[in-house]
């Protein structure tokens, strides 16, 4: 482990905090994993100059989408020795990478600071050739890490789950042993936190599971066979006025358990591959899948207290535990989220919806975001009466809250994007492939 000026860094964090009043975006779209953020001030216009506090060079190649806990910033990326391929755009049907790479990697997690964009440490926890491959559009380091304040987790698929102090200082590790995935398209499903419990779902083709680690040690509470192939949708904790649910979405089922592993429900009828992480909201469950060639592409909205299989029956939208349903309405890769009342969803494509997210009516239906913008993975977010939505290209197209579709702003940088961004009370913390930003108004 390598690490720039401790002292100095300890001295910057105290006042950082103090700064910027203890802002935390601990895992994957936010505290609440919504993507919406409700502080006043917040960046809605900006370019390669206008706006941007820092920008700062990351070696090597990951999607993971960058976190925050007072000061830092967490991303994890992997570096290759020699020619890494060219990271790629748009959608692929098949995108195998082949056989996997002879050259050496080195997987990285990384803390940058808040205030200046300087490197403040970096853990290699591996070195070596990969054991598997990825798809031409991942990387092995997809998987966004999470924080509770005190202890960080990095999850490399295939390789391992690691826990760090706030100074970098490796806590534990527990090894992941590789295992096959579809089409050797790698891994994607981030770890999420509940009390003392780390949440790890590894979906695959070979023997899929899930584990409960004690956040402490890593050690395994507890061990749950999964009847799925591969998927890469993140888990979720609905917390929600009857119980504490771990929710796991998969092209067999939905399918939702105890903090013991039992299993509560589940509902089948998802696309071929699920990727969007579930969320809640009116104290409902929202949960999507939608890969783009299928014809069914379905959204739920799911009321607490289920058991067993709640599937609907052919023709049905709703039933007991169902409040609504839709087949047309599912994204593939990007999160939907909802804003107010509306449930809006971006398609990979570049095509934006609206629908009601208490009954599931439309409200308005595609609406192409431009047509030169065929491509969108980062899920979307809110604030400010607007919803952002991250290109590959690496533009930002602005749409108004509202009834009506309405583009009402463009931000570009220039460079590709596919990791979506975390929220401050004052900025934005974007990842590019080469670099990241921190994006704020200027004083």
């Amino acid at each position: 482990m390598h690490r720039k000026n401790i002292s100095n860094y300890l001295f910057t964090l105290a006042g950082s905090i103090a700064l910027l009043g203890g802002a935390s975006w601990p895992q994957f779209r936010g505290p609440d994993s919504i993507g919406v953020a409700e502080h006043d001030g917040l960046p809605t216009s900006w370019s390669q100059e206008e706006n941007i506090a820092w920008r700062t060079e990351v070696p090597g190649q990951g999607w993971s989408s960058p976190i925050t806990s007072g000061d830092q910033i967490f991303i994890t990326t992997v570096v290759q020795d020699g020619q890494a391929p060219e990271a790629r755009k748009g959608l692929y049907f098949g995108g195998s990478g082949g056989d996997p790479s002879e050259d050496i990697h080195h997987w990285k997690v990384l803390s940058y600071s808040v205030a200046t964009g300087e490197l403040l440490w970096e853990n290699e926890v591996k070195t070596g050739p990969p054991e598997t491959t990825r798809h031409v559009k991942n990387t092995f380091a997809s998987e966004t890490c999470v924080t509770d304040g005190e202890t960080l987790f990095a999850m490399f698929g295939n390789v391992g789950i690691f826990a760090f102090d706030m100074e970098g200082k490796l806590k534990w590790k527990r090894e992941v042993e590789p295992k096959p995935t579809r089409y050797g398209w790698g891994t994607a499903a981030s770890p999420v936190l509940h009390g003392d419990k780390l949440f790890v779902v590894n979906d695959n083709d070979e023997e899929s599971y899930m584990l409960a680690l004690n956040k402490e040690t890593g050690d395994v509470i507890w061990r749950i066979e999964r009847e799925e192939k591969s998927n890469w949708a993140t888990p979720f904790v609905w917390e929600n006025e009857l119980r504490t649910e771990l929710i796991t979405p998969g092209t067999g089922a939905v399918r939702s358990y105890d903090m013991n592993g039992e299993l509560l429900w589940e509902v089948r009828g998802m696309s071929k591959i699920a990727i969007p992480m579930p969320f809640k909201k009116f104290g409902m469950l929202y949960v999507t899948s939608g890969y783009v060639m299928d014809k069914i592409r379905p959204v739920w909205a799911i009321k607490p207290g289920a058991s067993g299989d709640i599937t609907l029956d052919k023709g049905q939208t709703s039933n007991e535990f169902i409040a609504w349903y839709r087949d047309d309405a599912g994204p593939y890769n990007p999160s939907p989220i909802i804003y107010g009342e509306t449930y809006y969803t971006l398609l990979d494509r570049g095509h934006f919806t609206a629908h009601n997210a208490k009954t599931g009516e439309l409200i308005y239906d595609r609406h192409r975001i431009d047509p030169l913008a065929g491509a969108f993975t980062a899920s979307p977010w809110a604030y400010d009466g607007k919803i952002f939505c991250l290109s590959e290209d690496g533009d930002t197209f602005i749409i108004e809250d509202g009834p009506e579709f309405k583009i009402i702003g463009k931000n570009s940088l220039g460079e590709m994007s596919m990791a979506t961004p975390a929220i401050l009370e004052d900025s934005l913390i974007l990842r590019t492939a080469p670099a990241l930003y921190r994006i704020k108004n200027a004083e």
